[in-house]
């Protein structure tokens, strides 16, 4: 019984949060599917209260992912829910933060380019297509299904051996340490319509980004050890030979 609790709220967070990132490539693409897009959301706002909303926004959802992805925040949620669901409330919290933000950003006006009828257009599209399928892709690369907390809730009270941390480097792992970042910042910018709500949107998130990686890799290297200080040394970071470690001479 307490499994298929664990397996149905896991379910829906993972619905949730999968709604809430369609909602997201609609509101970045100008989609007109969900509640807002990143031209058309609260409107009318001055310039100065509008942009200090969207940065508190922002904050907001960089705040709930980076606190709640930490080891010792998923340590003492632990002791007061089951390890099988801590997953899948991170899943859940990282949905409703994103749909905060993206049903209370406040549209900027005026426009940095605009080259939707022109012939670059079609590739532009394609450059965002490809960022959110490299997000794809790496979700599944990782084990996209432990990430959003379904197979913790589906082994749910079943004794599983434990196994030594091993740090794999599937595919686009190869060419660089966070791919699924890379996606996402790609998704951010390729727009033929660059205005100035998608220019503090993709500015803001990408500041939050490499925020984001500074404590992951923080935590890979604790989890890891040299293993993963090995791996910062021989892949780039975001761009494939870019932001590699540099060994110490004595290394």
């Amino acid at each position: 019984m307490q499994r298929m609790v664990a397996v149905g709220f896991a379910l829906v967070a993972y619905i949730l949060f999968f709604a809430s990132f369609l909602w997201l490539i609609a509101f970045l693409g100008d989609v007109k599917i969900f509640p807002t897009r990143i031209n058309d959301a609260v409107n009318g706002t001055p310039v100065a209260q509008a942009i200090g909303v969207d940065l508190l926004l922002i904050a907001l959802f960089g705040i709930q992912h980076s606190v709640m992805a930490r080891p010792g925040f998923k340590a003492r949620l632990t002791r007061i829910v089951p390890a099988s669901v801590e997953r899948s409330i991170y899943v859940l919290a990282a949905a409703a933060a994103l749909a905060i933000m993206l049903g209370y950003w406040h549209t900027l006006g005026g426009a940095i380019w605009d080259v939707r009828e022109g012939a670059a257009a079609p590739l532009i599209w394609a450059v965002f297509a490809t960022g959110w399928a490299v997000v794809l892709l790496s979700t599944f690369l990782i084990n996209h299904f432990e990430l959003f907390g379904l197979s913790q809730a589906w082994h749910h009270g079943r004794a599983r051996e434990d196994r030594p941390p091993q740090l794999r480097e599937p595919l686009l792992y190869r060419w660089v340490r966070h791919p699924l970042y890379l996606g996402f910042i790609i998704a951010f910018w390729a727009t033929p319509h660059l205005t100035m709500s998608h220019l503090l949107f993709a500015a803001g998130m990408t500041f939050y980004i490499f925020i984001g990686i500074a404590h992951e890799e923080r935590d890979l290297l604790a989890h890891f050890g040299p293993a993963y200080d090995d791996y910062r040394k021989r892949v780039g970071m975001i761009v494939p030979g870019m932001g590699r470690r540099q060994g110490r001479p004595n290394d």
